[in-house]
């Protein structure tokens, strides 16, 4: 006999949010770009606990009140590409491109800053 559970509405977008990063993630290792860190709300934070050795790949995860995902790959000119994608229905992401020169210090400021940027967008929408 099957049993049949029913999941409280929150859980069921939970885990469309823990199949949605899934899904990006897999896009853009497909397009050449490693993930880097994850940003998870504190509710996604249980969920992607147990999926982190198989999901996640030994990237990095940061505590936030959005979820999101960095990706990095090589650039033209011994650059390096980072982007900050969402992980919600609407596509949406912020990219920016590093010198070989900048320092980790300077590359860590820049992406607080996209962060920051995220939050806004987050916040006027």
């Amino acid at each position: 006999m099957h049993q049949c559970v029913i999941l409280p509405t929150n859980l069921k977008l939970r885990m469309n949010q823990i199949d949605r990063l899934a899904e990006i993630i897999k896009t853009y290792q497909r397009h050449g770009w490693q993930l880097r860190r994850v940003l998870v709300s504190p509710e996604s934070s249980a969920l992607i606990g147990n999926h982190s050795e198989t999901l996640l790949a030994g990237a990095g995860v940061q505590e936030s009140e959005f979820d999101a995902a960095w990706f990095a790959r090589p650039s033209h000119g011994d650059r390096e590409a980072w982007e900050l994608r969402l992980v919600a229905e609407t596509p949406y992401a912020l990219f920016e491109v590093f010198a070989a020169d900048e320092s980790e210090e300077q590359r860590e400021e820049v992406r607080r800053d996209l962060e920051a940027r995220m939050r806004d967008y987050l916040a006027s929408g």
